[in-house]
């Protein structure tokens, strides 16, 4: 699978696990995203496709590196432009 197919895949898994806001993002925590044991098959490293998604632009959240436990609460953004299904 290649980076664009994993950042889509991402977009997808945030849509299903968060919360829609009213000016068209999603919002997940981090945790919620790390510990579903369907974005855990999908991913082999989570984390790097985080990293991809937010140099691209599709997510924001604080901060670089996002670890497990440590940074349980916080929260990725899909942004509006991203957020709408393809």
């Amino acid at each position: 699978m290649n980076v664009e197919e994993e950042v889509g895949r991402l977009k997808e898994e945030i849509r299903r696990l968060g919360q829609q806001q009213q000016d068209g993002s999603c919002k997940v925590k981090f945790g919620v995203l790390f510990n579903d044991d369907r974005c855990a098959n999908i991913f082999e490293a989570l984390v790097g496709t985080l990293r991809a998604a937010k140099k691209r632009k599709v997510v924001t959240y604080d901060g670089e590196l996002l670890l497990q436990g440590v940074h349980d609460n916080v929260e990725i953004t899909l942004l509006p432009s991203a957020a709408a299904p393809a």
